[in-house]
């Protein structure tokens, strides 16, 4: 195994316990010795939220994507490390969930004890450094993640036996046992490495440094993952754990604090449970830079006039700072990633971080002219057996279709790759109501569903499940998280907030403007866009404000009362508070399924045998209130998918353009 770090490097992780913290090594002693004014750089790398796409593949259409990958990452990094001297490598967290590969690992075929997971053994080829959880480590619960990581937990009903983990190590700063109120993973440690240095007299030496790291997973994950984390762990808000753990990290005698967070940036008020606390956490007095993730975006983004940090106080979306302190997210599925050159000056017998000759950026796997940089050879040999077993896993057969089912114009009215995923959700639940809970029987149960792939990622990004053989790909493209289904019970009022909650997907539309006008927010997230269906039809007022659009909202064909009771299934991230929908949080649960939303799709499908348009395809519930508008009402999907919308008896949609990138402009015309 190749290992890099900082060249010419002395890897000393000095943290021995998960409480305990760091002793700084004798060599800090040297410090003294080095001139004040002496200069030096390093290049943070991060990756974030690679969700275990390691190849350039997409497991769901069986077929080759260049524009992700740690396998095309890791050249970029390779490269880093050519071009810097000192490069230090961390990852950001959402690692070993989320792609097909993952679930497969997790779910069909688990590592032995002494295995290491397939993610793992290709981040440890490129020797990181240390890395941090997300939020979806969750997902498989926490006896899997204690062994594939490594880290025996002291939790009630698991095995605290230890298994083997990747070769870097883990610091997570705010999450902890309920059984001892320990922290799960070490909360800080210290680094001790050489650096390549350039002294004020223009010589040039190798100097130590210390480097102190806080991780931190976002704080809804109690909410997000209950029925794998209530009563087990425990968590604190991400500026409340930096403030605990600061002062040790600094009693140890750090030089600089890098804080590496599974979260995003939000401008808004503070609680202890804010999802994207990086904002918050730059205020933090002792935090030199921020490694951020878990929003699937770019930052710094300079060259996006739509980016949402654009407008933010105190965020500098150019050279990559909050409030000043030098900040970067790579994106998502090995995209690109993140580096921040550090420039440090040796300042009070200490290293501290320059900030006005530092500055952050986002290098991705595309290059400017199109093409792509080259695959990793020894991460795609490393990986290849468990590769080729997904691939053969994920061809097993389930079914047959006669429709496409994709999300193409899903937001202008197709249901076809919503309808089945809600019909299976339906049936699971309406027997389990009929077998356990008879109390429920004469509650009307109606089923949400979102597109979770809709093109927030370009034009590649979408569900697409063509007609004829269905198999288990095509049920994880339909189906794309392994949420587990569950049921609340809900009044028509708060029904009518959630849809008013899902209608927050679209922009508001003046119908005096002659100029085109975006029909739907590209920032929004696709996987918050619910479609509610089983007898329920509603209309979508876009000309008016966010929270006042649904109409006519009826089940079967007559109003629905504000206090008239329903059971909607959905899963246990939105029954549980996931997206902050109005009324959704895990108070109103009435069933808390152990079967997983996509095993209930596939049982489905297996059953139906055979997937008609007829049956299971051609309820289009929704529409928008009709409405004459001055100008043209646009939307963007992939080019040359205008026929699936004719399909779909969209007929009020046209082509307007054709971007020549994959992608294509759309028109709807919102009176018919």
């Amino acid at each position: 195994m190749t290992h890099y770090a900082i060249r010419n490097l002395t890897a000393v992780i000095a943290c021995a316990t998960l409480v305990a913290g760091c002793a700084v090594p004798p060599a800090a002693a040297k410090h003294a010795a080095l001139a004040d004014g002496t200069r030096a750089e390093i290049a943070v790398l991060e990756t974030t939220d690679l969700h275990s796409n390691i190849m350039s593949y997409d497991f769901y259409k069986l077929a080759d994507d260049q524009g992700l990958g740690l396998v095309r990452a890791a050249t970029l990094i390779r490269n880093a490390r050519k071009e810097f001297a000192n490069t230090l490598l961390f990852d950001d967290g959402d690692t070993i969930q989320g792609s097909a590969l993952a679930d497969y690992q997790a779910l069909i075929k688990r590592p032995a004890c002494n295995q290491e997971l397939a993610v793992y053994k290709a981040m440890d080829t490129l020797g990181y450094d240390a890395g941090t959880v997300g939020n979806h480590e969750f997902n498989y619960g926490l006896a899997y993640l204690s062994q594939v990581t490594g880290t025996p937990f002291n939790i009630a009903g698991l095995d605290a036996k230890k298994c083997k983990g990747p070769a870097f190590p883990f610091v997570l700063s705010n999450v902890f046992s309920a059984k001892d109120g320990k922290p799960l993973y070490a909360p800080w440690r210290v680094l001790t490495r050489k650096i390549h240095a350039h002294a004020p007299d223009g010589s040039e030496r190798e100097e130590p440094i210390h480097i102190g790291l806080l991780g931190f997973a976002p704080p809804p994950i109690l909410d997000w993952d209950r029925r794998n984390l209530e009563g087990k762990i425990t968590v604190m808000g991400v500026v409340e754990a930096a403030q605990k753990y600061l002062p040790e990290l600094k009693k140890a005698g750090v030089d600089i604090v890098i804080a590496i967070s599974h979260g995003g940036i939000n401008a808004a008020a503070y609680t202890p449970n804010m999802e994207n606390a990086g904002w918050h956490l730059s205020q933090v007095p002792g935090i030199d830079a921020i490694l951020l993730g878990h929003s699937h975006d770019i930052f710094p983004n300079p060259n996006d006039a739509k980016s949402r940090f654009s407008h933010l106080p105190d965020v500098d979306n150019v050279r990559g700072s909050l409030h000043g302190v030098p900040a970067v997210m790579g994106n998502y599925f090995g995209k690109s990633i993140g580096l921040i050159e550090l420039a440090l000056i040796r300042k009070e017998g200490r290293w501290q971080v320059d900030r006005a000759a530092t500055h952050a950026e986002v290098r991705s796997v595309k290059n400017a002219n199109g093409s792509y940089v080259a695959a990793d050879a020894e991460i795609a040999a490393l990986i290849e057996a468990e590769h080729a077993a997904t691939i053969a896993y994920v061809k097993t057969p389930v079914g047959h279709s006669d429709f496409p089912m994709n999300t193409y114009f899903v937001a202008v009215g197709d249901t076809s790759a919503l309808q089945p995923v809600n019909m299976a959700q339906s049936d699971y639940v309406e027997k389990y109501i009929t077998s356990t809970l008879p109390q429920y029987a004469d509650i009307p149960i109606l089923a949400a569903a979102a597109p979770f792939k809709a093109g927030f990622g370009g034009p590649n990004d979408y569900t697409d499940v063509h007609v004829g053989p269905l198999a288990l790909n095509n049920a994880a493209d339909l189906y794309l998280y392994p949420n587990t289904l569950t049921a609340v019970k809900i009044d028509g009022a708060g029904l009518k907030a959630w849809l008013e909650q899902s209608a927050g997907w679209f922009n508001r539309i003046d119908p005096a403007k002659a100029e085109p006008q975006e029909l739907v927010n590209a920032k929004f997230p696709t996987y918050n866009f619910d479609v509610i269906q089983g007898g329920l039809t509603y209309a979508i007022d876009v000309t008016q404000a966010r929270g006042d659009r649904i109409r006519d909202l009826r089940y079967h064909d007559q109003p629905a009362r504000d206090e008239q009771a329903f059971i909607v299934v959905t899963n246990n991230y939105r029954a549980s508070g996931g997206g902050r929908f109005p009324g959704l949080d895990g108070s109103n649960i009435v069933i808390s399924a152990p079967d997983s939303n996509r095993d209930v799709l596939i049982a489905f499908i297996r059953a139906a045998g055979q997937i008609t348009r007829a049956r299971f395809g051609n309820d289009r519930n929704w529409h928008f209130a009709k409405v004459k508008t001055e100008g043209s009402v646009i939307f963007t999907s992939a080019a040359g998918k205008l026929d699936f919308a004719r399909a779909a008896g969209l007929d009020n949609v046209t082509l307007w353009k054709d971007n020549g990138n994959g992608t294509a402009v759309y028109s709807i015309d919102l009176s018919r």
